[in-house]
């Protein structure tokens, strides 16, 4: 709870920064002069749709995680390798002080595991078939503790909370661009139809996609960082030797992942890319991910 409600504090402060920025540079009044209206139903609308898309997607993680890859929570271990995985995520949760997350399963023929959750103490932690059948526990253990690392530092708080507030600045900047654009592609039309030419709504449609592609690229740059930070996570719960094995290990997937897009980013390797598309990479390569944990001081 304490970091859903900073989520909520946090875009509160946006939205405040943001009415006192567009003041003090004289935006609203500017906007006001010109027939636009002030900026408040703007920012408004702009939260409503950014931060509040953003945390709905949140809350409803883990029920779309779940009918998304037909993961079974494990209620009770039905055999030695459910017990083995419930009481190994037990002992990681206890490790770090995080809540007892959900266990599940899912069935897929590659090596890859997920977690999410609206907060650190209701989480879910979801391994694949594939991986459990093609590892070993040393290695399954570390993936865990991958995963439990997630969920410590609250990684899916925070990245909502990013993609939420480059939503907002999204919404807002490619309006008010939109509406400059607006008035000048009409050479000076009456201030009061401002804001309602083609010229507008042409204009914003290409912003949003330009400045949501930039954006994109900051919440994959936040990804792939915090995924260093969750391998060394799972090498500090299972063994540095252990998480390099498991990553060395998933270097034999091969295809695409079966996880849906709404959670890939979840997943603990994701598909890579070259070129200008490694900006938009969900995860780093793993063969730098083994290096970063090889090159690490400590065990």
């Amino acid at each position: 709870m304490r970091r859903i409600a900073l989520f909520l504090a946090t875009n509160i402060a946006v939205l405040f920064l943001l009415s006192i920025v567009c003041h003090l540079l004289g935006v609203d009044q500017w906007a006001a002069a010109r027939g636009y209206g002030g900026m408040t139903g703007l920012l408004v609308f702009a939260a409503v749709f950014g931060m509040g898309g953003a945390f709905i997607s949140l809350l409803m993680s883990k029920w779309m995680a779940k009918m998304s890859t037909g993961a079974r929570v494990i209620e009770q271990p039905a055999n030695e390798v459910e017990r083995w995985l419930v009481e190994t995520v037990r002992q990681h949760a206890q490790r770090v002080g995080i809540g007892m997350p959900e266990v599940a399963v899912y069935d897929a023929p590659e090596m890859n595991a997920f977690a999410t959750g609206a907060s650190r103490n209701h989480a879910l932690v979801a391994v694949s078939t594939g991986l459990l059948q093609q590892m070993d526990r040393d290695q399954v253990r570390a993936v865990l503790g991958h995963e439990i690392g997630h969920v410590a530092n609250g990684d899916m708080v925070t990245l909502t909370l990013i993609q939420g507030v480059l939503n907002t600045l999204v919404i807002v900047a490619s309006r008010i661009v939109g509406r400059v654009v607006d008035s000048w592609l009409s050479g000076g039309r009456d201030s009061r139809d401002s804001g309602t030419g083609i010229g507008y709504f042409i204009s914003v449609m290409v912003l949003q996609v330009v400045f949501g592609l930039f954006a994109s690229m900051i919440v994959a740059a936040f990804s792939r960082w915090r995924e260093y930070r969750a391998d060394a996570a799972g090498a500090n719960l299972a063994g540095r030797g252990a998480m390099v094995s498991a990553l060395q290990r998933l270097q034999g997937n091969h295809g695409e992942s079966t996880l849906p897009k709404t959670i890939a980013a979840f997943g603990i390797s994701g598909p890579l890319a070259a070129g200008l598309q490694r900006l938009f990479m969900s995860h780093p390569p793993l063969d730098e991910r083994i290096a970063a944990l090889q090159n690490a001081t400590g065990r």
